[in-house]
């Protein structure tokens, strides 16, 4: 009986001597020196589009990068998060697209192409299992650096898209047996991932799909939102957790954290004066009923604010620099009303390898008004 009190009391003393050295770390701010791999759609390319394609790209012409006097592949008028995620962790280098020739990988990568999807992408991108065979076949890190490095992901918003467009019609069965085929196809990937070193899972839902100003424009909505692919955003991310949750049960070391993008851009839609966003419905840059298409485009006479730091949204799909920024700190640093099990500064010191202590949960946040083409006020 004694052996076992030991024991226990050994086990605790282990545990609570874990949580206090993450505890000083995090107030600290004394980050390792970690690798950040981003994986996913045009919301998070850097560039790589650039390398696939000889045909014209209008990220990488003006408007594009105008906070930053840089249209360098990035879909918003600068830096996206990224990027912001990066400086957080104090990388003193640009993290490059993998697909440049000469980057400097040595702080990491980032794989996300324009048009990506979970099943399956146009010739002129990768889908997340071939950027997967991208970051296997580069080869450029050892294990002990990757089981430190963050893996951010965002992908989905292609399927989903291209789902609705082609099934306009598909009953609540068609649509849940879709959302598990992508949401299967990611944990699928995500195995593999693991098996080639990742450790560090950070994974950023989708947006409300259903509320992106090329959404409303499409459909012809006006101000209120497309909710067929809101379901389908929703059906997807309740889903992430429980996927990750048992990820993590079945292979040792498993960690990740999940960011509830999809109420934290809702609450911004709905209450975007509260935020400093003046129009949080319409882009920046663009023509049409929400100035949503055609952005950067020669041959498009596109509308551009006049001060874009007061929009929630630079084109019709993609968010302005200032948002992308709130986001990241958010990701980074925010409490579990918002990132859950623990946010990204949390996860990149937490003892590499070890266990996660906790589970996922449904953020609070989640539990605010869905009501966004009401155009109700959150509480």
């Amino acid at each position: 009986m004694e052996i076992k009190r030991s024991n226990i009391y050994v086990g605790m003393v282990v545990v609570v001597g874990v949580l206090l050295k993450m505890t000083v770390e995090v107030v600290g701010q004394n980050l390792p020196e970690a690798g950040l791999f981003s994986f996913g759609d045009s919301s998070y390319d850097v560039g790589n589009k650039r390398f696939l394609t000889n045909a014209f790209l209008p990220q990488t012409t003006w408007p594009y990068g105008k906070s930053t006097d840089d249209p360098n592949g990035r879909f918003s008028d600068g830096r996206i998060i990224p990027d912001f995620i990066a400086q957080f962790l104090k990388i003193p280098i640009a993290v490059p697209p993998a697909l440049k020739p000469d980057g400097n990988f040595s702080r990491g990568a980032n794989f996300a192409v324009a048009d990506a999807s979970v099943l399956g992408s146009p010739p002129e991108s990768m889908s997340l299992s071939q950027q997967l065979s991208k970051f296997r076949k580069m080869g450029l890190w050892n294990d002990d650096y990757l089981s430190k490095s963050l893996f951010l992901f965002y992908i989905g918003t292609e399927d989903y898209l291209d789902f609705a467009k082609k099934n306009p019609s598909a009953d609540s069965s068609a649509q849940q047996a879709f959302v598990t085929s992508v949401v299967s196809k990611i944990k699928q990937d995500l195995g593999l991932f693991y098996v080639n070193g990742a450790r560090k899972f950070a994974f950023q839902t989708l947006a409300p799909l259903g509320c992106l100003p090329i959404v409303r424009q499409d459909y012809k909505t006006g101000d209120q939102c497309y909710e067929t692919l809101n379901d389908l955003a929703k059906q997807h991310n309740e889903k992430i957790g429980p996927m990750l949750d048992a990820l993590a049960k079945e292979n040792p070391g498993f960690q990740y954290t999940i960011f509830d993008f999809y109420h934290s851009t809702t609450r911004r839609i709905i209450g975007g004066l509260s935020y400093r966003f003046l129009n949080t419905k319409n882009a920046c840059c663009g023509i049409g009923s929400h100035n949503a298409f055609g952005c950067g485009y020669p041959n498009v006479h596109s509308n551009l604010c006049d001060y874009q730091r007061s929009y929630l949204f630079f084109d019709g799909r993609h968010n302005s620099e200032k948002a992308n920024e709130a986001f990241a700190h958010l990701f980074f640093a925010a409490d579990p009303n918002v990132v859950s099990p623990m946010n990204l500064r949390e996860l990149v010191v937490y003892p590499p390898n070890m266990n996660m202590l906790e589970s996922y949960q449904t953020p609070k946040s989640a539990a605010v008004s869905d009501s966004v083409s009401m155009g109700v006020a959150a509480a």
